[in-house]
């Protein structure tokens, strides 16, 4: 045996195991993320009783509502001045429509409009989560979860829109939610509050919703708040009249 097989039989041992060293070196695993369960109101049909305030930059009314939903197709709105039916509101995947008893009149708007008039994407799943206190927008893989002392907080991307929901995490329910338009800083918030059973859900009775956007004119705002003396969900089907008379003007 030569000195050079003789050196590279002694020197065997080392390499193996310096390989060895390299082939059973932990691995650190990347930590799970984080689940959450929020808990939302599933229903067929939605009916609500509650005192409604509309403010803005000119103007305060007040009136009690009588909320219909039939799930994600149509809500329908009675609103009544001192005890006067005042007005209607039909609202669908594709537009709004406001009848007016007190003044022989109806508004029909559409999603496009009504955004371009707040410089906020408004659409019937807004409207429809904002009332029931359910996720404006659907989960998706890209979404970020915080755990905080008292709770979660959701984080969403949707186009230029950025949404932050705030989770009870004793309640898993969601307390407020946060909405930015990214390219003009316009905001929506929505508060909600004194949360109750409803079926085998809770509900929250109390709800403020608050947009702050821009115009030509400066920032202005406009509110609605609501506060429910009656909630029920279920599957009898519910009734949704709404005729529009010819003597009626639209404006």
């Amino acid at each position: 045996m030569n000195k050079t097989t003789r050196h590279l039989l002694l020197l065997l041992p080392f390499i193996l195991m310096a390989c060895s060293k390299k082939i059973i070196s932990p691995i650190i695993a990347t930590p799970p993320k984080p689940t959450l369960a929020i808990e939302q109101i599933d229903f067929e049909y939605f009916h609500g009783k509650a005192r409604m305030v509309y403010q803005d930059n000119k103007k305060e009314q007040e009136a009690k509502a009588n909320i219909r939903v039939r799930k994600d197709s149509v809500i329908w709105i009675s609103f009544n001045l001192v005890g006067i039916q005042g007005a209607r509101a039909l609202i669908n995947k594709d537009s709004i429509t406001i009848l007016s008893n007190l003044k022989n009149e109806y508004y029909v708007f559409d999603y496009k409009e009504l955004s371009k008039r707040y410089n906020f994407e408004i659409n019937y799943d807004v409207i429809q989560a904002a009332l029931l206190g359910n996720l404006i927008i659907q989960r998706s893989d890209d979404d970020v979860i915080e755990q905080h002392s008292s709770g979660y907080l959701l984080k969403q991307q949707t186009n230029n829109i950025g949404i932050i929901n705030y989770v009870n995490g004793a309640s898993m329910k969601i307390e407020r939610v946060d909405m930015k338009e990214t390219t003009n800083n316009n905001t929506l918030t929505i508060n909600y509050s004194n949360f109750q059973p409803v079926g085998t859900k809770i509900f929250p009775y109390n709800g403020t919703l608050s947009i702050f956007y821009k115009t030509l004119s400066g920032l202005l705002s406009t509110t609605i708040i609501f506060e429910y003396n009656k909630a029920e969900v279920g599957d009898r089907e519910l009734k949704f009249p709404f005729n529009i008379p010819k003597r009626y003007e639209r404006r």
